[in-house]
């Protein structure tokens, strides 16, 4: 059942951006990853590829865009699996924290730092960083939507008992996206459905 593939597609509508947003989810390998598709105008983003490589094209192919970063939330196995095939296949640059640089073991593009911003089509994806899971960990924050990897998810928060794992500093990445989790934020999270902010 863990192997069958899920997808679940999303439009989302950025204010004051002139294109429509769209968001592709792809629940992928053993341990039932959220992979992402974030599609602005003709180019997209691949969030956190965990396995599945071949599913996760065949849908890329649906969009009819180019592929320009592959972004990894953390260096968890789950999250990355896919991404160095994925590279090889659509030419896009890997993308990680550059906490994260000792824990990988596949070619990175580029490694990123709070407040960098990743920009596909007219959509720009701000960079969060929320150490706690792991040292690296980061979020993903566009306007009305942020994709957060294994910091929060619906009914909690990412494990701090993992390698590089900190409760302490999990707390104070809570903190943090406290602040910007606005009511109407709609939530990606690593694993498990979405859901929006509402108060």
């Amino acid at each position: 059942m863990f192997w069958k593939l899920y997808i679940y597609f999303f439009s989302v509508k950025i204010n004051k951006q002139p294109q429509t947003v769209k968001i592709k989810r792809i629940v992928v390998g053993k341990l039932a990853t959220n992979c992402y598709l974030f599609i602005s105008g003709q180019e997209s983003a691949i969030i956190d590829p965990g396995d599945e490589a071949d599913k996760i094209l065949k849908q890329v192919e649906k969009t009819k865009t180019k592929v320009k970063y592959i972004i990894n939330t953390h260096s968890h196995f789950d999250h990355i699996l896919a991404s160095d095939e994925l590279r090889e296949k659509t030419g896009a640059a890997v993308l990680i924290h550059e906490e994260e640089k000792k824990l990988v073991n596949f070619k990175v593009d580029k490694f990123l730092k709070e407040k960098d911003k990743i920009k596909i089509g007219s959509a720009v994806l701000k960079v969060v960083h929320t150490p706690g899971h792991t040292p690296g960990g980061i979020c993903l924050l566009s306007k009305e939507v942020i994709f957060t990897g294994d910091t929060i998810f619906k009914n909690g928060y990412g494990r701090t008992d993992l390698a590089g794992g900190s409760f302490e500093k999990l707390k104070d990445s809570l903190k943090k996206l406290a602040g910007l989790l606005k009511p109407g934020i709609t939530v990606y999270p690593g694993h498990g459905e979405s859901f929006k902010i509402n108060k």
